[in-house]
């Protein structure tokens, strides 16, 4: 790569870890710039997984007051997690690349549709819990399935995992949602964590990208957890769908 656009990269990283630490979508971000730097789609990805886990982990830390108290849930839910985020990773290894070059437009586009779809999702939310309609207790196996199968698509792809994430923790539990984006940044961490390992022993990875990644993702989520919540949600949102269009008329196009 060269300076330029190794800091695009490493831009997109902070972005990345702010956006995943507020909502998710991050990979949004990154993906699409990984593709136009020349990155073969399942390298990209694989590459960009990897360079997101330290910056989950940093999001993490950043909301660990809201985690306190949290550790059974944590325990049950991480679970579904790392089995889910660990298939999702070895569908991608071995399904043909040409059939992930096929869905991802499709992904991303879905992603996008749950990022628009995020504020009104959150106000559904609120308005469940405040006549309180919510179910209660751990949320049982159907929290656990969801969380599941929504880790089997972070591990594969991940775009808008958290908005995923978030939406089923929110209707499930009685829980703020500072609370349960504490929660969604643990088991992202997790989903992404799992697939990097998997990552690392099956597929190939270009290391440039995934450093230059990490270290903005740091930075990125650090600075999610501090103030990203003061950022406008709007401005986000608008910022992912755009990168996001792009993203997907460069993969038609190309």
């Amino acid at each position: 790569m060269t300076f330029w656009e190794s800091l695009a990269v490493l831009l997109a990283g902070v972005g990345a870890g702010t956006i995943n630490a507020v909502v998710g979508s991050g990979t949004l971000i990154t993906f699409p710039v990984l593709l136009a730097f020349g990155l073969p789609t399942v390298t990209a990805n694989v590459s960009n997984t990897i360079g997101l886990v330290p910056g989950s982990l940093s999001a993490a830390y950043g909301f660990r007051r809201e985690l306190s108290g949290q550790r059974t849930r944590l325990i049950r839910t991480g679970s579904a997690a790392l089995l889910g985020g660990l298939l999702g990773a070895f569908l991608l290894v071995k399904l043909p690349s040409k059939a992930f070059d096929a869905i991802v437009p499709v992904l991303i586009l879905l992603a996008l549709v749950l990022v628009l779809l995020q504020p009104r999702l959150a106000r559904a939310l609120a308005a469940r819990r405040a006549d309180g309609r919510g179910s209660g207790g751990d949320g049982g196996a159907l929290l656990l399935v969801g969380l599941f199968c929504s880790a089997v698509y972070g591990g594969y792809f991940g775009a808008a995992q958290g908005v995923l994430m978030l939406a089923i923790m929110g209707i499930l539990l009685d829980e703020t949602m500072l609370r349960i984006n504490a929660t969604k940044n643990v088991l992202a961490m997790l989903v992404n964590g799992v697939a990097a390992v998997f990552f690392l022993f099956t597929s190939t990875v270009n290391w440039t990208a995934a450093g230059l990644i990490a270290l903005g993702s740091v930075l990125g989520g650090l600075l999610g957890a501090k103030i990203g919540r003061r950022l406008p949600p709007a401005a986000l949102r608008g910022v992912i769908v755009v990168v996001g269009l792009a993203a997907v008329i460069h993969l038609l196009t190309s």
